[in-house]
């Protein structure tokens, strides 16, 4: 709500008034510097507001740090892919797993141990189709994979809102129609709030687009009312 966050006389985001609804699927477009990723990195607790304030299930979040937002249900993936590359595909999600546990300090415990955590991991690696490469380097993956792998880190949280940021960049026309339909079968699990430039995709996906220009929101509504939109 009225979100602003300032670097030196410029405001990356500026008044920004935003809602996104349980359960809906929400994409936020607009060119670069537009201040969306600066936007995701305030809702995110990864940068402090200059002012403002934001509000998750009726409790003000607006100085939660980022592990703190995790814990309130709130998760996100990354423009550029943020993985462990020197781990298996199984680590990356087991990792993600155990940090929302009452086990996320017991780093001496045997792995092969942690029962109940590594159930929940291979339920996350069926999920994003990750299974059968459980046991690859992740940065053998290739980036349609390593794409599927940040979002299920994201997922190892249980999220109730999941913040993804650009998740089709970089992806040829397979893997991005792969990735597509992935994220259109997310998105009856859980809110949604979709950076996305590919423009098709937005369109196909959202209940609702937001539409952003110099920091500020210029357009909102469905996405046949952004297309019909003369300022966009």
């Amino acid at each position: 709500k009225g979100l602003v966050k300032r670097f030196g006389a410029f405001a990356a985001v500026n008044g920004v008034d935003l809602v996104v609804k349980k359960g809906e699927f929400h994409s936020i477009i607009g060119p670069n510097g537009a201040g969306k990723t600066t936007l995701f990195n305030c809702l995110s607790g990864l940068l402090p507001l200059t002012g403002g304030q934001i509000f998750f299930r009726g409790e003000d979040i607006s100085r939660l740090p980022a592990n703190r937002a995790v814990s309130k249900g709130i998760a996100r993936s990354f423009q550029i892919t943020s993985i462990f590359k020197e781990l298996s595909v199984f680590e990356n999600i087991r990792i993600s797993v155990q940090a929302v546990t009452r086990r996320k300090f017991d780093l001496l415990a045997r792995t092969e141990r942690l029962w109940e955590i590594n159930e929940e991991t291979r339920s996350i690696l069926h999920e994003v189709g990750l299974s059968d490469k459980a046991t690859m380097l992740a940065s053998n993956l290739s980036h349609g994979d390593q794409r599927l792998l940040e979002i299920g880190i994201a997922l190892a949280t249980r999220p109730q809102l999941l913040l993804l940021d650009e998740p089709l960049a970089g992806l040829s026309a397979g893997e991005s129609a792969r990735i597509t339909e992935f994220i259109r079968q997310l998105g009856k699990d859980v809110t949604i709030l979709l950076i996305e430039h590919k423009i098709d995709s937005v369109l196909a996906l959202s209940e609702k687009v937001t539409v952003m220009h110099r920091g500020q929101v210029i357009a909102q509504g469905s996405p046949s009312e952004i297309e019909k939109n003369p300022s966009v």
